[in-house]
């Protein structure tokens, strides 16, 4: 087998993904404020896109909350995941990228603790905006918060690999990083439904959420928010997931290899 996809002799691949992991949250650890400060975006995005639904859908704060906070939560993921890559990219201007390219490390490992450690401040997020909510109205079923933060770890760590691939290909390129996540983000975060409804929306734009695999994933974390666990949505977001995260991987090993 590759030494690209082994893990160390002397661990493993789970072993050698929570080192990475500790390594990647060190940072946040010594500078806990700054994920707080980046539910700055979805909170907003609450406050501001929440009466505007209820406005115009006419049901009450409570229905409309059920509905938006999931989404809201997705794009937590979305955001949050996207990033990986710009960190990459500051690690391979300062060299420690190359360093730890030499250490007994899977290279599969590199990727998904890099995408999980974006999943330890979701988790807290997703919490506190949950609780924000629940004086309005929202309810939540903790078997689907936890479910629902699994499927978001899965999607994440796809997700994440497919950022850091980016990353790789850009290198000495920043600006043609950013130019691919900006180009991307936002189309991938409308045609999900994660802030608005689509089903009013035109023929075509239906067509694209229908292949937009994150739009499975937001209808899945609605049905796990309000407690139904097997229905064919969630089956469609977990297999969503899925796919991503086997693409994500086997397109950010590859990518290492090539670099």
């Amino acid at each position: 087998m590759s030494t690209d996809i082994q893990s160390s002799p002397r661990t493993g691949l789970a072993a050698d993904t929570w080192n990475v992991l500790v390594r990647e949250l060190r940072p946040v650890m010594r500078d806990p404020f700054s994920a707080l400060f980046s539910l700055v975006q979805p909170l907003v995005f609450l406050g501001l896109f929440g009466p505007l639904l209820v406005a115009s859908s006419g049901l009450g704060a409570g229905e409309t909350l059920q509905w938006f906070v999931p989404g809201i939560l997705v794009m937590v993921a979305l955001f949050g995941t996207a990033s990986t890559g710009a960190n990459l990219l500051g690690e391979m201007q300062t060299g420690s990228h190359e360093r730890t390219l030499v250490a007994p490390l899977a290279r599969s490992a590199l990727l998904m603790g890099r995408a999980l450690k974006e999943v330890v401040p979701l988790i807290v997020q997703g919490l506190l905006i949950c609780l924000v909510s629940l004086p309005f109205g929202f309810t939540v079923s903790v078997p689907g918060l936890l479910l629902g933060f699994v499927l978001l770890a899965v999607f994440g760590i796809g997700f994440g690999a497919l950022s850091y691939s980016v990353a790789l290909a850009c290198r000495g390129r920043d600006w043609m990083f950013w130019i691919i996540h900006q180009t991307l983000i936002f189309p991938l975060m409308i045609l999900s439904g994660m802030l608005l409804p689509l089903d009013d929306a035109p023929g075509w734009m239906k067509v694209a959420a229908a292949v937009n695999p994150l739009s499975y994933v937001v209808q899945a974390e609605r049905d796990l928010f309000a407690g139904s666990l097997a229905t064919p949505a969630v089956l469609g977001g977990f297999a969503a997931a899925v796919v991503t995260a086997v693409i994500g991987l086997w397109v950010g090993i590859r990518g290492m290899r090539r670099a």
